[in-house]
């Protein structure tokens, strides 16, 4: 197999081995940069190789992607994406782990700088990246802050084909969820905007250091053409429509469109219900929501 600029791969995708990263490595890793794992930073590092690889498996990633990481920590992710996809971009808020990396990469993955870029930056606030245009999203997400980190990407990074991310467990079921769901909410309708969004897997506390107080899971996002509309004004009435949840939409939206009146007009005009509420409507519905009410500056 061929990579960009004609380089030879291996079937992994790899040019040069790459040595997967184990518990005893990764608390070698830590000792050396002085990193102690914090919960404010919502770190937790995968120390099982085997989590690793099925992982990457599942992303689906192969020798012609070009992957984005969040928050790749000690490398281990990072060095299993490398060995599958023709270049990896990771992207770190912090100085000491960004600094290590590097350093991981030509211990581990001999041959592999080349195929990798760094940024070092809080992810919220990237909007461009170096290399080529990625077109996978692969990464263990800091649990505070996963569900506006992923959304933020989706909508900077249109090339982004498909995304696996690891999250809290119960934001996965969240993201993943459908209209009538329990846990349907703004982030299973914002992600569906983006992508057809599933669950894909649980991961087991103890693959991670430290080991969480929460379980994880994982979720595979596939993207998608968007429901015809502007996104920021439907997002605009996804929230409206969540934030008295208990309401129905006539009285969830009447803020928003300036009457219970104007929100009934609305609603019929979008052939829904006025007594619906906002956990049985999909992306679709509110889009035609959003279209009836007409554009406003947000």
């Amino acid at each position: 197999m061929r990579g960009q600029g004609g380089r030879q791969l291996s079937e992994s995708g790899a040019s040069g081995s790459v040595r997967l990263l184990g518990a005893a490595d990764i608390r070698r890793l830590a000792a050396e940069a002085g990193v102690r794992p914090t919960k404010q930073k919502g770190q937790n590092f995968v120390i099982d190789a085997n989590t690793v690889r099925r992982i990457v498996d599942v992303s689906g990633v192969g020798p012609d992607d070009a992957v984005v990481e969040i928050g790749p920590g000690l490398g281990s992710l990072t060095l299993a994406l490398l060995d599958r996809s023709r270049h990896v971009t990771a992207v770190e808020i912090d100085e000491v782990l960004a600094g290590r990396l590097p350093a991981t990469i030509a211990e581990f993955a001999p041959g592999a700088a080349d195929r990798f870029d760094l940024v070092l930056a809080d992810a919220m606030h990237v909007r461009e990246l170096p290399g080529p245009e990625p077109t996978a999203l692969v990464a263990n997400l800091p649990y505070n802050v996963s569900v506006p980190v992923l959304l933020h990407f989706l909508e900077q990074f249109p090339s982004l084909r498909s995304v696996l991310v690891m999250v809290q467990a119960e934001v996965a079921h969240r993201l993943a969820a459908g209209p009538g769901s329990r846990t349907y909410g703004i982030p299973s309708v914002k992600a569906a905007w983006y992508a057809d969004v599933r669950l894909a897997g649980n991961i087991g506390r103890n693959v991670f250091w430290p080991a969480p107080n929460v379980d994880s899971a994982l979720v595979s996002l596939v993207r998608r053409e968007p429901p015809v509309g502007d996104r920021r004004t439907v997002f605009a009435v996804v929230d409206a429509a969540f934030a008295q949840r208990r309401k129905t939409l006539r009285a969830a939206l009447s803020g928003y469109a300036g009457s219970g009146e104007a929100a009934e007009r609305a609603l019929v005009a979008a052939g829904i219900d006025p007594r619906t509420r906002g956990e049985q409507l999909t992306v679709e519905q509110f889009a035609a929501i959003a279209d009836a009410l007409g554009a406003r500056d947000l």
